[in-house]
C-alpha cells in the first residue's frame, strides 16, 4: 500500500460528519482527538478521514491551514498501521485541541499514540 492520501479517502459527506459527532467514539492524546465511527463507506475505501482545527483557538486561517497540513501529512505517513490492523470501514475525524502552533514532531508523536489506542480499542471490541 502506497503512502498516499487520495481524494476518495477524504471525509466530505456532511451527513457522515454530523453522524460522527453524534454517535462517534473519541480517543484523545492531547492535543489530538480522534473521533471515529464504524460505517459502510460507499466508494470502496476502508477509511475516510477529515481534519479540523477550531477557529476559537486559532483566529488566523494561515495557522489553521498549516496545522491541518501537518495533521494530514502525519496521518498519510502513519495510516498503514491502521489499514493493516483493522477490519471493516471507518470514518475518522482528527481535531487539534491545543492552543499553540505545534511542530511536526509533536503532531506525529501524538497522532501515532492516538492511532495505536484506536487499534487497541478495535481489538478489544472484536474480542468482546
Amino acid at each position: 500500500m502506497g503512502q498516499t492520501f487520495p481524494k476518495k479517502e477524504k471525509l466530505k459527506n456532511k451527513k457522515l460528519i454530523t453522524q460522527l459527532f453524534e454517535e462517534g467514539r473519541a480517543i484523545t492524546s492531547f492535543p489530538i482527538k480522534l473521533i471515529y465511527l464504524r460505517t459502510e463507506v460507499s466508494n470502496g475505501v476502508k477509511i475516510q478521514t477529515g481534519v479540523t482545527v477550531p477557529k476559537k483557538n486559532f483566529k488566523s486561517a494561515v495557522q489553521r491551514n498549516q496545522i491541518k497540513r501537518l495533521l494530514r501529512e502525519s496521518y498519510r505517513l502513519n495510516k498503514a498501521s491502521v489499514f493493516n490492523n483493522s477490519e471493516g470501514s471507518f470514518a475518522f475525524l482528527f481535531l487539534y485541541l491545543g492552543k499553540e502552533q505545534p511542530t511536526y514532531q509533536n503532531i506525529n508523536v501524538h497522532l501515532t499514540k492516538v492511532l495505536d489506542k484506536f487499534i487497541k480499542n478495535i481489538d478489544n471490541e472484536k474480542h468482546t
